[in-house]
């Protein structure tokens, strides 16, 4: 763990002893606190990075129309790995100077954050139900096949007229 990460945690502690929290933490709450006591400088690196992450999350939300009327998400981010420094790239779908291998590992990578997810989950669900065994059983289905396909049957609309 890294010398930050020790900083947060423990002004984290600091907090939940200070304000005599009850078990759920608001990271903007303990951010706002932390930086009211002096325990946070943000830096101009802060800063840009608060910028560039506000930037990212506009591209994230940013969905549209195709013809067919389906909602796609326009904007698809790749891990770049300069130096030693690792950075997002987006480009959008619209782009026609976008390069398809952009998208082919953005696709790719994002299968591979479901799937990391999705064996996290499993595992929190299986420590939960074991250390809960007093308790029914938390459930866990794992295949969204029929998920996606109801909510592809929502998705569509009219097309818009040309």
């Amino acid at each position: 763990m890294s010398a930050y990460s020790n900083q947060v945690k423990e002004y984290v502690a600091r907090w939940e002893s200070e304000v005599g929290a009850k078990g759920v933490i608001d990271p903007q709450e303990v951010a706002a606190w932390a930086f009211r006591h002096g325990l946070m400088k943000p830096n101009m690196k802060t800063v840009i990075d608060a910028i560039a992450a506000d930037i990212a999350q506009v591209f994230r939300e940013e969905y549209r129309r195709h013809s067919d009327g389906s909602r796609y998400r326009a904007m698809h981010a790749v891990k770049e790995r300069m130096g030693n420094k690792t950075m997002s790239l987006w480009a959008d779908m619209d782009n026609p100077n976008a390069p398809r291998e952009h998208f082919v590992r953005s696709f790719a990578d994002r299968r591979k954050q479901i799937v990391g997810d999705c064996y996290q989950l499993k595992t929190d669900v299986d420590v939960y139900n074991d250390k809960n065994k007093s308790h029914p059983q938390v459930q866990l289905i794992i295949d969204f096949t029929e998920d996606v396909a109801e909510l592809q049957l929502g998705d569509k609309q009219e097309p818009e007229a040309a």
